[in-house]
């Protein structure tokens, strides 16, 4: 299954970078195959070293709007739900709600659904990262 965001919700995409909401569950699940083609894509669409470094530590930084902050808070509360977190708190719900209309969040929640498992699929199937092409998505299966 392949998610398209950039043809499905092109001002989503546009509005934040979907490879880096990507990134941040992918790096949460530990899933390094997925870390590395989301990593490589979203420098090959033009993301920067700086944000791409700083995903991991995104409430720490200057790099990320308050939109993007929205979204990112909205993955890690979604993402974090295996480690006893009790789903997405209202104050990330608000702040999503400020950025995003109807449609932008379905595609977000359907984005962190959709991620959460393609991590787990590559950590299960313990396919690895570090080999990953950019732009070379469509030609590989789970």
């Amino acid at each position: 299954m392949t998610f398209t965001p950039s043809e499905e919700h092109p001002a989503l995409y546009r509005a934040f970078g979907i490879d880096t909401l990507q990134l941040r569950a992918s790096q949460i699940n530990g899933c390094g195959f997925c870390v590395d083609i989301h990593t490589k894509d979203a420098a090959a669409a033009g993301e920067t070293s700086a944000r791409l470094n700083l995903v991991a530590a995104w409430r720490h930084s200057t790099v990320f709007t308050e939109a993007e902050r929205a979204a990112l808070a909205l993955a890690e509360e979604g993402t974090r739900i295996m480690d006893g977190y009790e789903g997405v708190s209202d104050e990330t719900w608000a702040q999503v709600r400020r950025h995003y209309d109807d449609d932008q969040v379905i595609a977000l929640v359907s984005l962190i659904a959709v991620i959460n498992a393609t991590n787990r699929l590559g950590v299960i199937l313990n396919n690895r990262g570090g080999d990953y092409e950019s732009g070379n998505l469509a030609t590989l299966a789970v």
